[in-house]
């Protein structure tokens, strides 16, 4: 059988096959225009139904052996397996050996609670040797404890402390009971005739145990178990329990020794600013106690501002020509230069 290809009509003589590599190569370097297209169509039809025949494939090269790369693991499969397991089983052991220790559990714990501990920063005041702030007391050594009722009107001055059980029906100089309490404190309302403690319970009419005048079982003219011309624990006037804020005739402290804070390293590293607002009660010493952060910054900043402001002193707050504890807020500014 004839095993020459099909030859185009017009191929120069000698020309490599129509359709072999030869011919495509021999085309595009000595720039041999292509048949028609229409020749060309129906050559691939009846080149799609009965294709020319390739000569065979002749194989020049040979396979040659290669000393293997990787090595033999024939065998060794087992032992593998075997010190796999024994590695794995010895690991387990010391991870539970560790862990079941007593003192790893406890360390362990405590580095979590320390790690999910999202409670706002409270710095540990040293304890106050006694109760700041307003308050006031009173009695007449009853043997009853004081009966409950309504407060006096409140003032800056007080010239006639309130009582429940009147002692002196017949006074020369009559004049209204006051408390010395700021006006815009926020005080228990009761709607009775009678003078006496909001917070006490229904009972005979009494001045309570205490002493000097007033109501309760403290001192001092006022009402409650504090000392002073205020209400309830505490002393000094105002509202027990509490301290005096500004205004009402009570004057802010002013700072006499600021220290600057110190920034962070956090802070410091990623040039963090802003303001730290603290609350803070200066005591008639004009030391600042009980502070808190009211407007927090955090990476550090709310604990470097409480250490600064601790170290500040402070002229006291003045209601009536003397000392007294009064809150105030203070803003710490943090600024990189």
């Amino acid at each position: 059988m004839d095993n020459t290809a099909y030859q185009p009509q017009g191929t120069p003589p000698g020309y490599p096959p129509a359709g072999s590599a030869e011919d495509a190569l021999a085309r595009s370097l000595a720039g041999y225009e292509s048949e028609p297209w229409l020749r060309g169509f129906i050559r691939q039809i009846k080149e799609t139904f009965n294709p020319p025949k390739l000569p065979p494939l002749e194989v020049t090269s040979k396979p040659v052996a290669v000393k293997s790369i990787w090595g033999s693991y024939a065998g060794n499969e087992t032992k593998a397996g075997t010190t796999s397991m024994v590695i794995h089983i010895t690991v387990a052991v010391l991870l539970l050996t560790v862990f079941s220790s007593k003192d790893v559990q406890n360390i362990t714990k405590l580095a979590l609670d320390k790690a999910v501990d999202l409670a706002p920063y409270i710095p540990k005041n040293a304890p106050s040797q006694k109760q700041m702030g307003g308050g006031g007391g009173g009695g007449d050594r009853s043997p009853l404890q004081a009966a409950k009722g309504r407060l006096p009107r409140v003032a800056t001055k007080q010239f006639v402390p309130p009582a429940q059980v009147i002692n002196n029906p017949a006074p020369k100089l009559i004049m209204e009971p006051t408390l010395i309490i700021q006006p815009d404190a926020n005080l228990p309302q009761v709607n009775l005739a009678q003078f006496g403690d909001p917070l006490a319970k229904i009972g005979p009419p009494s001045n309570g145990t205490g002493s000097g005048a007033g109501i309760g079982s403290g001192s001092g003219g006022g009402i409650g178990s504090g000392r002073g011309g205020g209400f309830g624990p505490g002393e000094g006037g105002g509202v027990g329990g509490g301290v005096y804020r500004v205004g009402g005739g009570v004057s802010a402290p002013q700072v006499i020794f600021k220290v600057e804070p110190e920034y962070s390293e956090e802070a410091r590293k990623a040039k963090f600013q802003g303001t730290v607002v603290l609350f803070v009660v200066v005591d008639d010493k004009g030391n600042p106690r009980d502070l808190r952060v009211i407007r927090p910054l955090g990476l550090g900043l709310d604990e470097k501002a409480i250490e600064a402001v601790q170290k500040w002193r402070f002229r006291p707050g003045m209601k009536d020509g003397r000392p007294v504890a009064v809150q105030a807020t203070i803003e710490v500014n943090f600024r990189l230069l």
